[in-house]
């Protein structure tokens, strides 16, 4: 039998990747995708009940996608759309809880009003993976992207935040207002003090291991480290995560290369297979909220869903449009970049997707200590939660890029601009590499032919991001030359490639020798294939 179970255990991965694999094939969505594969899975007969367990999902799942996201952030971006990132991950997150709790306890009868807080505390956080991937293969603008993304990071923290806060008022735990928002500012700030107080030493640490391995493991380890440390001081875990994977993502350019290529690709593993699990599980989760309900027919419940997935889509509506243009009167700064327009705030509007975090926190409504439930609609909590976020992810995450193309918000000005950018940095650099190796010739002796090579790769990588403005041909629509060397190269690496897997086959090198050589030629064809 224990071996049955963890057999069901390992198909939920193999699974959750084979679909992931197929969807990036055909070019789908694969959140998407992956819900809609957990939701048929859940009918297959045989198929055992997969509920979420919310410790797990919060402790296990949540630091490394969140510290992954956090790593890879621009600091600087976040910083400079701060207003428009807090409006949304603090105060639509408490309006949305507000606005979908009154309506949850108006709608449902029976359903306390501190329990319907609690529902929407639960529904309020969206998660951004689903929009944030569709915005950037559409080419959305850099700066509603990071602000997505941006609210993505720290919603999580305001939600769970008032999620405790509103559980506690629901179980009439001495709870006032008083106390429920000094728990929420010293959740906030004792977690950003947690990840300000461990990124400096784990980067120091890491800067002088000198071992990429060890460098890497040390931040792999810093997720869970953050979130258990600021957890024990009932602090935020997720600021802590975030926080601290900000700090040392925008210290990682201190690190050797060796070390940014290993956590580079380790990073988008984690979350490819986090991110496809969690997605699959959410599909799966079907069946264990469809038998905990009892006592209300079917269409009462449908209608119940459906008004409360319609009032969590409207105030993330109603709260965006004049949020986006509040910035601009409370910042100079703000006032000085273009404004959002209602083209952006519809977008921003739409990209409402919930996700896991939800589900978990759902589960994690506590049963009373005999088995009584201390929130009557608790069963009624975990459905129209799962409800929720299946709408959000199906109807929004199915439409949002027919949003975009429709309203016409993507464009490609902002990856010409990078290109040129990148170009003229590129130019820059190599006049500067130039620069010195004239220094370093005046003041040695050295081979005029391994000069002669430096010259000819500085001026290639100073060609390269130019060449690429004209998409890789010339004017008459030729094969420009840095993309003929890229070409010409290749194939030489594939023949370097073929000599020494054979030369391996006959036993003339070993594995061990094999593997250094391929590693040296994968190197450079990665550097081939950039662009």
């Amino acid at each position: 039998m224990e071996t049955t179970h963890a057999l069901w255990l390992l198909a939920v991965p193999v699974v959750a990747l084979a679909v992931a694999a197929a969807a990036r094939r055909g070019g789908a969505p694969a959140p998407l995708v992956l819900v809609i594969a957990g939701l048929v899975f859940s009918f297959v007969p045989g198929v055992p009940e997969f509920e979420l367990d919310p410790e797990f999902v919060l402790y296990v799942f949540l630091p490394p996608l969140l510290f992954s996201a956090a790593w890879q952030s621009s600091y600087a971006g976040l910083r400079e759309n701060a207003w428009s990132i807090g409006l949304l991950s603090v105060g639509l997150v408490l309006f949305s809880t507000f606005a979908v709790g009154y309506a949850a306890h108006l709608l449902v009868p029976g359903l306390p009003l501190a329990a319907a807080f609690v529902l929407g505390a639960i529904v309020a956080p969206p998660d951004a993976v689903a929009a944030v991937s569709v915005a950037q293969r559409l080419g959305l603008p850099r700066r509603t992207v990071t602000v997505l993304v941006g609210e993505s990071l720290f919603n999580d923290a305001t939600a769970l935040t008032a999620f405790r806060v509103a559980v506690i008022a629901a179980t009439g735990a001495g709870f006032t207002l008083a106390d429920g928002a000094w728990r929420f500012l010293f959740a906030a700030g004792a977690g950003a003090v947690v990840g300000l107080l461990l990124g400096p030493p784990l980067h120091w640490l890491r800067t002088r291991l000198d071992d990429p391995l060890v460098e890497n493991g040390v931040a792999v380890l810093a997720p869970f480290a953050a979130y258990l440390i600021a957890e024990s001081l009932h602090a935020s875990g997720v600021i802590a995560v975030v926080v601290s994977g900000l700090y040392l993502g925008h210290r990682f350019t201190e690190s050797a290369p060796v070390t940014r290529l290993i956590g580079h690709s380790f990073w988008k593993v984690v979350v490819f297979v986090l991110e496809s699990v969690v997605f699959l599980l959410i599909g799966l989760q079907l069946p264990p909220v469809v038998d905990g309900l009892s006592g209300h027919g079917w269409p009462e419940l449908a209608g119940w869903a459906l008004a409360i997935f319609a009032v969590t889509v409207a105030a993330r509506f109603v709260w965006v449009f004049p949020a986006s243009r509040l910035p601009r009167l409370l910042s100079r700064r703000e006032r000085a970049r273009e404004p959002v327009g209602w083209r952006g705030a519809t977008v921003v509007s739409w990209a409402g997707m919930r996700g896991v975090v939800s589900l978990a926190a759902a589960f994690a409504v506590p049963f009373g200590a005999s088995g009584d439930d201390p929130f009557p609609g608790r069963d009624l909590i975990i459905f129209f939660t799962f409800t929720t976020v299946l709408g959000t992810l199906l109807v929004q995450g199915l439409t949002f890029p027919a949003l975009i193309r429709l309203l016409g918000v993507a464009s490609d000005r902002e990856r010409y601009t990078d290109t040129v950018a990148e170009a003229g940095a590129q130019h820059a650099a190599a006049n500067a590499a130039l620069e010195r190796l004239a220094e370093l010739t005046a003041a040695e002796d050295l081979d005029e032919a391994v000069v002669q090579r430096l010259r000819q790769l500085a001026e290639h990588r100073q060609l390269r991001a130019w060449e690429r403005l004209g998409g890789g041909t010339g004017p008459q629509g030729e094969e420009v030359p840095t993309a003929t060397y890229r070409r010409l190269r290749r194939e030489m690496l594939a023949a370097e490639r073929r000599v020494f897997v054979q030369m391996r086959d006959d036993r003339r090198i070993d594995d061990e020798v094999l593997n250094r050589v391929l590693h040296e030629l994968d190197l450079e064809e990665v550097a081939l294939s950039r662009d």
